[in-house]
């Protein structure tokens, strides 16, 4: 795919670090403040269990004209989203082409949703090649820089490792061992999110299961466990696996789509459905993918949205879209006192 970045000479400029100003007191993060892991929840301030909601980009190298102060607009108040996970692709004309560039451009999203009174998510999207570990020095010069720029924020938490796949748990392990002391230099209390094995299924795409995980967890404190699902091609052995995590040990979808595994082909609402009901008991917060206009049935613009100046309402949105933005826009039960 070409490289496009459509944000203008101003989203490439890098962010000074400063500390935010304060979200308004109705936004996600003004009602939450700073968010920490409580046994196996996500909790707010008041150290309540809450659930975040709300979707991830596409790959920046493709699709930051996507990203704009309009659709951001779109997706905190019509949309009402509690969340943008923000993704930086590693290989695949990414970060490694150009990290000033792409560490730029994930700033100042962060810098975006942040104004919006956001959480986000910045999301090392590492896909191929699956063993993270291929990445470590990119990883640790990603991370020292973002968390010198927002490591000072209330509302940001780190995704470390995408998608791993083809590689043992142990090796993730390490590799989170060593990444998650960068973060901490920086952002003390972060809350860091730590890709599982075999595409972050929890190691069932690769013929194990959550117990790998509850038996041998990453030696750190305030981390969460990330589940990616795609409801057409990933049934009731996934959506069981992500129940009986969520008893023993933090977990966040970080990722998820209503069509096949690839993100196309006809979206599957009814266990669509299955996983948010789960996820709505479980307090188990979730990012959808994607908030682009990729051709695929996945991206939830029309083509050719992301060229324009209309981004609220239904009218540019697929149908994958639409059931998307009704499931987020239902009002958030957010405890608190």
């Amino acid at each position: 795919m070409t490289l496009t970045l459509g944000l203008g000479a101003a989203l490439l400029a890098t962010t000074s670090g400063s500390a935010a100003a304060a979200p308004a007191a109705d936004t996600p993060v003004g009602i939450n403040g700073k968010v920490s892991v409580c046994g196996t929840k996500l909790c707010n301030k008041d150290g309540k269990p809450i659930q975040l909601r709300g979707m991830s980009t596409h790959g920046t190298q493709w699709y930051s004209q996507c990203v704009t102060d309009g659709s951001l607009d779109a997706l905190a108040t019509d949309w009402n989203a509690d969340i943008l996970r923000v993704s930086t692709y590693v290989q695949e004309g990414g970060y490694e082409s150009n990290p000033k560039r792409f560490t730029d451009l994930a700033s100042q999203i962060v810098d975006q949703a942040t104004a919006r009174g956001m959480y986000v998510i910045v999301d090392w999207h590492m896909l191929d090649p699956g063993d993270p570990n291929y990445n470590l020095d990119r990883a640790k010069t990603f991370f020292t820089e973002m968390t010198k720029r927002h490591g000072s924020k209330t509302n940001v938490l780190w995704e470390i490792a995408n998608e791993p796949s083809g590689v043992s748990w142990a090796k993730v392990t390490s590799y989170a061992e060593k990444i998650i002391p960068v973060i901490r230099g920086n952002d003390p209390d972060g809350v860091v999110l730590v890709g599982t094995r075999a595409w972050s299924s929890l190691g069932v795409s690769e013929g194990s299961d959550e117990k790998e995980v509850v038996n041998s967890p990453v030696n750190a404190s305030n981390i969460m466990y990330t589940f990616h699902f795609y409801a057409a091609s990933h049934k009731d052995e996934y959506l069981q696996t992500l129940s009986r995590a969520a008893d023993r040990i933090p977990m966040f979808v970080t990722e998820f789509g209503t069509q096949n595994y690839a993100g196309e082909g006809a979206n599957d609402f009814t266990m669509s459905k299955k996983y948010l009901d789960l996820m709505a008991q479980k307090k188990i917060g979730w990012t959808n993918w994607n908030f682009s206009d990729d051709h695929r049935s996945g991206a939830v613009f029309k083509q050719g949205t992301c060229k324009g100046s209309t981004w609220a309402g239904t009218s540019v949105l697929k149908q994958a879209g639409v059931w998307v933005r009704d499931h987020i826009r239902t009002p958030d039960n957010f405890p608190t006192g």
